[in-house]
């Protein structure tokens, strides 16, 4: 039998690029043909060489037609919080759709992998943006793990989408080994006993494959729950050297260490970036997030690129800062949006649950007085701008202040812009519906970030924030920047775009070796890849709307709305999406896989 004998799928005519790169330099694209067998690509015929021949129809094959089209790998999402949603829509659509055919969960060093459904639920709702009275109840129906090697066989027996990796996340490892109140007691030092216990179920989810550890620092991200409510999560409590403890496991292993600094300080950076340096030992491969051009601080920017440039280039760091290729936008129903965690105003608003005691509270003369101090302090830490000039009124039961900022709405009502903010936030509640952008509003300083090779292109948290954002689709914005806007060429060329997207984060995370890896389109690899128009990346990628969150009946979610960019998307060798609709039996059926960094990888 022929490699090329009774394909199951063929995508014809397309321009691969295929992911790779040669002496570092991303292969041009070529137009080819691609035959697909039993989850496999068995065949590529390139541009001058005999057409593949048509798959049989009568046997269930099919001919995906990609003339005009890009044909890539698919992407690689390498910070989502789908766990949550993975139990209830395991399809994971939205992500599916635009190009992502690998996510990557337990992100941010909170994840459900460990924990009673209560303590995953107090630990993620909150900092995440999924409401609690959503996910416990439905943790409390569908747990059936106890352990981290449980966790990932759990996920392989789900009707999966794309394909799932996992970190071990610190927060619930602190917490099963240290009980939920102790890990959030300051000043309380695991025992000896308890350290062991982390470092040996860190060497056991290795062992099965989890890429690596995801750790936090920063205090602003809370609890949720009523036992330890607005305490910062377990990790923020651990001293650096139980981190470094962690790490070590790491390093020997070859694994990955994700980490949020502490914007607080800004300091502890320099501790991640030092942790990557290998000289008189192991590299540790580190990541980030995140790098982006803050409208709050613009010598973010220029900092974080000399800090790359010296521990990369003199060092050698194994470090990358996570980057997402577009403006940084949220969008917030009342007070609910983390930026208001930066301070102690806003996270007392943000403690009551209660929408009636929080508007008592936004109402009441000393709660104002704070809040406006606290908002107009120069000097305090703080990734948001502050500037209520800088936002939009999308939604309100009072239609004469839509469209507008809330600077403006102050104005017409000779009051301070926070004390309209509050006083707006105190009447309509969930009602008020509004609009900022945070960072990446240059496009000339956004294209110096992508190029940077000290970035992995990412940080869409997809699965998280709700109501407040929509990165699902962050490949094709890279993709609409290496094509080229308003006039100004690429920010860099489609291949380097695509191997940034696929191989080359796939290589980061240990998953992109052998017939199993990710990231590649390649003769004996698994077919995981997508059809896009190039002449469909244009405004539209800029359309948003809101959608029922799958799984969860009555709950909503902004979605990037843009139809007629993908046009196809394969995993496993199967069509998953076709004209942005689901294939047959997504959802029902798994398409994805299990992956496992190591010598499990692919398992």
């Amino acid at each position: 039998m022929t490699a090329t004998a009774h394909l199951d799928l063929l995508v014809r005519g397309g321009l691969l690029f295929d992911g790779e790169a040669d002496d570092g330099t991303a292969r041009d694209g070529v137009r080819a043909d691609i035959g697909i067998r039993e989850g496999r690509v068995v065949a590529i015929a390139r541009d001058g060489e005999p057409a593949l021949p048509e798959p049989d129809p009568s046997r269930g094959g099919r001919t995906i037609d990609a003339h005009g089209c890009w044909v890539t790998p698919g992407f690689v999402d390498l910070h989502t919080h789908y766990d949550a949603e993975i139990e209830v829509a395991p399809a994971l659509f939205e992500s599916l759709r635009h190009g992502v055919t690998t996510v990557v969960l337990g992100s941010c060093s909170l994840g459900a992998g460990l924990g009673t459904p209560e303590d995953i639920a107090d630990i993620f709702c909150r900092v995440e943006g999924v409401p609690r009275e959503h996910m416990l109840p439905m943790l409390e129906q569908r747990k059936d793990w106890d352990s981290l090697p449980g966790y990932l066989d759990h996920l392989g027996g789900l009707a999966l989408g794309p394909n799932v990796a996992s970190y071990v996340p610190h927060s619930n490892l602190r917490v099963e080994a240290m009980g939920f109140r102790r890990s959030v007691e300051p000043g309380y030092r695991p025992s000896a006993e308890e350290r062991a216990a982390m470092l040996r179920w860190l060497e056991e989810a290795l062992d099965v494959g989890y890429v690596g550890l995801s750790a936090q620092t920063l205090p602003w991200d809370k609890l949720g729950g009523d036992r330890e409510r607005s305490k910062p999560l377990p990790g923020t409590f651990a001293t650096w050297g139980e981190l470094r403890e962690l790490a070590r496991v790491l390093r020997r292993r070859g694994r990955v260490f994700q980490g949020v600094p502490n914007l607080v300080t800004k300091l502890n950076v320099l501790l991640f970036l030092w942790e990557s340096v290998g000289l008189w030992r192991p590299k540790l491969r580190t990541t980030v997030i995140s790098w982006m051009d803050v409208i709050a601080d613009r010598t973010v920017m220029p900092l974080v690129g000399t800090l790359l440039g010296v521990f990369r280039g003199l060092f050698g760091a194994e470090f990358r800062f996570q980057a997402l290729p577009q403006p940084f936008e949220v969008r917030a129903d009342g007070m609910d949006l983390v930026i208001f965690e930066e301070f102690g105003a806003g996270s007392e608003a943000l403690h009551l649950a209660d929408l009636g005691r929080r508007a008592e509270l936004l109402r009441d003369p000393a709660y104002r007085a704070r809040f406006l101090q606290q908002w107009r302090k120069i000097f305090s830490p703080r990734i948001y701008h502050r500037d209520f000039g800088k936002t939009r009124i999308e939604a309100c039961p009072d239609g004469s202040v839509v469209g507008k900022s809330f600077a403006e709405v102050a104005a017409e009502r000779g009051t301070e812009p926070a004390l309209a903010f509050l006083d707006l936030c105190a009447e309509h509640g969930e009602g008020l519906r509004w609009f900022s952008r945070v960072a990446n509003d240059r496009p000339e300083k956004l294209a110096k970030i992508v190029r940077n090779p000290g970035v992995l292109i990412g940080f869409s948290d997809a699965g998280a924030h709700l109501r407040n954002m929509a990165f699902y689709d962050f490949g094709l914005r890279l993709l609409r920047l290496a094509r080229g806007e308003g006039g100004r060429p690429g920010a860099l060329t489609p291949a380097h775009a695509v191997h940034r997207l696929t191989a080359e984060i796939a290589d980061f995370y240990g998953l992109g070796d052998g017939p199993e890896g990710i990231g590649r389109v390649a003769v004996g690899r698994r077919a995981d890849l997508c059809v896009i128009d190039p002449n469909a990346l244009d405004d539209r990628l800029d359309d948003v709307a809101e959608a029922e969150m799958p799984g969860f009946p009555g709950l909503f979610r902004v979605v990037n709305a843009h139809r007629g960019v993908v046009k196809s998307v394969v995993v496993g060798g199967r069509l998953a999406v076709q004209d942005d609709a689901p294939a047959e039996g997504l959802g029902g059926e798994r398409f994805g896989r299990v992956l496992r960094a190591g010598d499990r990888a692919g398992a």
